[in-house]
């Protein structure tokens, strides 16, 4: 009873100052994520991560003095269902931030309730669509879907490779990469012999890649793709014995990919990712290394699981979040939004961000390292 007097009582008086908001107010931060349905893998350990830090952040005393109240849900991986939790977020939960959209389909989804409602969102999709063209109030943290297809060239043509095959999934992110792919690919000399497509429900992708195999000069295969497709791919491609070099996306950068497609056949695949993938290999001078081997630590310690690169995009949305908060020294969402896109040189385990009014991303390719699989683990291969 005290405690619902004193809680009157100060926000009677905030009215009288002509406070803004209650005295006790908690920071809402609201979340759309697909911790479980077919893109669990991806939204499973962004739900754990957000939590994890959240509970970490209140415990040393919150953001300004104030705690964090995560308002979080599950969309399963369905747009029509993550827009519902948008709209609910913005007229029901009075958010003043949105961390989620874990699938590029998601994303897209909700982008426009957010944009209407002046809501800053930080995006944890891929696709390039998200923030291109750059939107007033979205961001995103993973590297985009033309930085991975521009990182996978540079290590082609450094390899002599100059014509490949592609095989690639139909979904938003697999359709997305196809694109951007095929769009920078003739800046760096190579050529598509065969172009081939699944789709996410299908168990076997043997057929495409025999139309691969049965091009003549085909000297590498790309398969933009995440989820349970890229794996297929790999252990059809190893049935195949196609005996050519095999690049993924980093939409399947976690140690979830290698455990669905088996060590064995993963062997020598090629894709880029973050630092995050090969914390124990970083130099000591490395920034991100302090920073990807203290997530790592706590949260494997919190969740008995091994880290992924997808917790690691909600964990750099929620620091670019509270640091904006922080700078701002405000819970107003214009103001929020203003000191997202004014973030500069944050270390995060996807890279150094800074952001600009041109830029809602803030990383450049040096982000991305290309990694290769070995057995079972991860390889710096540059």
């Amino acid at each position: 009873m005290n405690f619902n007097r004193n809680t009157a009582l100060a926000s009677s008086l905030a009215l009288v100052l002509g406070f803004a908001t209650p005295v006790f107010a908690d920071i809402k931060i609201g979340s759309t994520i697909s911790e479980t349905g077919p893109a669990s893998f991806l939204g499973d350990p962004e739900a754990k991560t957000l939590k994890m830090l959240v509970e970490e952040i209140n415990a040393a005393g919150g953001v300004n003095g104030e705690k964090i109240n995560l308002i979080l849900y599950d969309d399963g991986g369905d747009p029509n269902k993550a827009r519902t939790f948008a709209t609910r977020l913005v007229e029901d939960d009075k958010v003043v931030a949105v961390i989620g959209g874990t699938t590029t389909g998601t994303s897209m989804a909700i982008i426009p309730v957010f944009e209407d409602a002046e809501i800053p969102f930080i995006s944890l999709a891929g696709a390039i669509e998200i923030i291109d063209p750059v939107r007033p109030h979205t961001f995103k943290t993973p590297h985009t879907d033309r930085m991975a297809c521009a990182k996978i060239f540079e290590d082609m043509k450094k390899n002599g490779i100059t014509k490949i095959g592609m095989i690639s999934g139909s979904d938003g992110f697999g359709a997305s990469m196809h694109k951007q792919c095929l769009q920078i690919i003739g800046e760096y000399g190579i050529q598509v012999l065969a172009d081939e497509t699944y789709s996410p429900a299908d168990a076997d992708m043997t057929p495409q890649l025999t139309n691969i195999k049965s091009k003549a000069g085909v000297q590498a295969v790309l398969n933009p793709g995440f989820g349970q497709g890229p794996a297929i791919v790999t252990r059809n491609y190893a049935q195949l014995a196609l005996g050519l070099p095999l690049y993924q996306s980093h939409g399947v950068a976690s140690d979830g990919f290698i455990e669905l497609a088996g060590a064995k056949a993963a062997e020598g695949v090629r894709l880029p990712g973050t630092a995050l993938l090969v914390a124990s290999l970083l130099p000591e001078n490395d920034p991100q290394r302090s920073v990807v081997v203290a997530y790592k630590a706590a949260y494997e310690k919190a969740t008995g699981k091994p880290v992924s690169t997808f917790g690691g995009y909600a964990h750099d949305a929620l620091r670019i979040l509270v640091d904006a908060i922080k700078r701002a020294g405000s819970t107003e969402p214009s103001a929020i939004r203003d000191a997202i896109e004014g973030t500069h040189g944050l270390v995060g385990t996807t890279g150094t961000v800074t952001m600009s009014a041109k830029d809602h991303l803030g990383l450049d390719l040096s982000a991305f390292r290309m990694l290769r699989i070995e057995n079972g683990g991860w390889k710096i291969v540059e």
